[in-house]
């Protein structure tokens, strides 16, 4: 079984740990509503989808 010949440092495992931080995510506000919304989705205050209405499935797909 392979072990670790030295302890690892905190600085050498804080560095490895840096990119594990949370990120914000991008928001974008509607062109209809100006309510705020993700990129590239549907509208959830109105159901618009780049300026046009889009009506929502009434089945869900298998």
């Amino acid at each position: 079984m392979a072990v670790p010949k030295r302890k690892t440092s905190k600085s050498r495992r804080d560095k490895r740990r840096a990119t594990h931080g949370i990120t914000l995510t991008a928001t974008h506000s509607c062109p209809t509503c100006k309510s705020p919304k993700l990129p590239h989705r549907l509208c959830k205050v109105c159901g618009t989808y780049r300026g046009r209405e889009v009506e929502p499935l009434r089945l869900q797909a298998p």
